[in-house]
């Protein structure tokens, strides 16, 4: 189902969810898992797949423990839904995706690299407290391991000689990362999931969106994310503003981030999603 037929389709079920939305105005976008209808002040999440349908409980469950943190910035709280209904109804983060053109300008670019910075170290802190330990899934032992067998497995067949070799590559440096836990882990801060309010013609950090992957993990993730996608000058700064030795930092986001379009094939893959899968191996057919 396109973005465009939710809003036929679902338009009785959005009525009651959305009433103070008038459903011609309603933006859809369609993200990995979820299509999602936004509406003034709540947001509703329909997914894309069964296998993502049936994540809905456990993805409330950690937002709602997200809810609970003092992390300086707006989470989606869940408001209806992700109780076996096939929709989940949560708050709206105020905010937009910020434009790439802003960081053109460095005084702006500071400020923003600073509030991630910001960011960062308050999902470390958490990753400190019993309670969010108790609550949050821990990143897998072997699982790096896992993702390459998977890769191996399942999306090796679909790629061509050249793209096999250098998946191989990629996941043979996995090899060489350790298991880490020690911070909340975001898993796709990705641009389009950190929203921004304008404040004096300054970016202020509104809040963060889609926490679908969230782990207990290794910093080193969320960093390769900034990286894809506001480039490595603007990595750096972030780096520079955050402040502890690199201690093996620099090679592991490197070595994360050359995986990010396999792991979106695999998961992709895993779930139904042949459009999702095709974009992952794009450089490996």
């Amino acid at each position: 189902m396109g973005s465009a037929e939710i809003l036929t389709t679902r338009s009785a079920l959005l009525s009651r969810l959305l009433p103070a939305d008038c459903l011609d105005e309603l933006d859809v976008r369609q993200g990995q898992f979820h299509h999602v209808v936004i509406g003034a002040e709540h947001v509703v999440c329909f997914p894309r797949t069964e296998a993502a349908a049936g994540r809905l409980p456990l993805r409330a469950a950690v937002l709602r423990a997200l809810a609970g943190l003092e992390l300086g910035f707006r989470t989606p709280e869940p408001l209806e839904g992700g109780d076996g209904s096939p929709f989940l109804v949560l708050s709206r983060v105020p905010g937009a995706p910020l434009p790439a053109s802003a960081l053109e300008d460095p005084g702006v670019a500071e400020a923003v690299a600073a509030q991630y910075a910001a960011l960062l170290g308050a999902l470390v802190g958490a990753g400190a407290d019993p309670a969010v330990r108790a609550a949050l899934p821990h990143a897998p032992y072997d699982g790096w391991r896992q993702f390459a067998a998977g890769v191996r497995g399942e999306l090796y067949g679909l790629m061509s000689d050249d793209g096999r070799r250098r998946a191989e590559r990629e996941l043979t440096a996995l090899d060489g990362l350790p298991h880490l836990t020690g911070a909340v882990v975001h898993g796709d801060l990705g641009a389009e999931n950190v929203l921004w309010e304008s404040v004096g013609g300054v970016p202020r950090l509104g809040g963060v969106v889609d926490w679908d992957e969230v782990t207990l993990g290794d910093p080193a993730e969320d960093l390769a994310a900034i990286g894809a996608g506001h480039g490595e000058d603007f990595l750096w700064r972030v780096r520079t503003h955050a402040g502890p030795p690199d201690d093996g930092l620099t090679a592991r986001i490197a070595t994360i981030r050359g995986t990010f379009a396999l792991q979106q094939a695999l998961s992709a893959h895993r779930d139904g999603d042949m459009e999702e899968r095709a974009d992952g191996l794009t450089d490996y057919r």
